[in-house]
């Protein structure tokens, strides 16, 4: 089943376009990963997708309708998003900030109601967070500042969750943390989450269905045995990867790999800047 998909898509800034004519579907109640190079749209396309940033032709479609056209509100309460790096005021204890996704919902002079306390509370009690409740949010771990966040999300009480690079930042223990939570609440609250991923045996070993762009166009998007192949990689990170199998889970993993000499454009780039360096001075 499809809830959420995009026709001929076109994102960009001023006359520059970074996704061009994209035309995806996001499963519903199953985690998509969102792969690619650093520029190639990944960021920009989560944003147009949560109505974050206009998009210049083409449409996304919810749930039959145009989000263009969708009342604000009710458009929070389907789905919530989760920047690259998300910022609190300072001083907002764990509570004050989960409260935050209780929004959508509130009205008048926007006060808390009873249901609202228990959604926040059982927001902090799947995450793990109840104990860091009046806790300032400055005070945590990063594992445990993200875990808060994943939170707020949760208490919009949404069914799609929008993740911009959840394990940035965060160490091999606490990204392990952040990504088997999502796992969970995939599988016991049947939320549909979608993320931006640089890794990509985790993309591998946590989405079901994995998208590859390059300069803002899909290379390939299927399954992780469909994407995570020695072509596919080559095509989007212009690297030689040795593709083996996780003896864990039996997914497909890239052991190693190696720059493709001549094709990758951050070399290319290096070497203009020395060439341009040398020049003037």
């Amino acid at each position: 089943m499809v809830r959420l998909y995009t026709d001929d898509l076109n994102i960009g800034y001023g006359e520059r376009l970074i996704v061009k004519n994209l035309n995806i579907q996001i499963p519903d109640k199953k985690i998509t990963t969102i792969i690619g190079s650093n520029g190639c749209g990944k960021s920009t396309l989560l944003k147009a997708i949560t109505r974050i940033i206009p998009h210049h032709t083409g449409e996304v479609i919810l749930d039959g309708e145009n989000i263009v056209k969708e009342n604000t509100k009710i458009l929070a309460t389907k789905m919530a998003i989760l920047p690259q790096t998300p910022e609190s005021a300072s001083g907002l204890t764990v509570g004050e900030l989960v409260s935050y996704g209780r929004f959508p919902y509130q009205k008048g002079f926007g006060r808390l109601t009873k249901r609202d306390y228990e959604v926040i509370d059982w927001a902090l009690e799947v995450t793990g967070t109840i104990d860091f409740k009046y806790r300032p949010v400055d005070a945590l771990s990063g594992g445990q500042r993200q875990r808060v966040w994943i939170a707020m999300a949760l208490a919009q009480e949404t069914e799609m969750i929008f993740l911009d690079e959840p394990t940035t930042y965060l160490d091999m223990a606490h990204q392990l943390e952040v990504l088997e939570l999502l796992q969970k609440l995939n599988v016991e609250q049947q939320s549909t989450i979608v993320m931006v991923l640089h890794d990509l045996n985790q993309a591998a070993r946590f989405a079901d269905y994995i998208i590859a762009l390059k300069d803002g166009e899909i290379v390939k998007a299927g399954n992780c045995e469909e994407v995570i192949t020695h072509d596919v990689l080559r095509q989007v990170f212009q690297i030689d990867a040795e593709i083996g199998k996780d003896p864990r889970t039996n997914k497909p993993m890239c052991i190693t790999y190696n720059l493709i000499k001549g094709e990758n454009k951050h070399e290319k780039t290096t070497d203009s800047i020395y060439s341009t360096f040398a020049v003037n001075y």
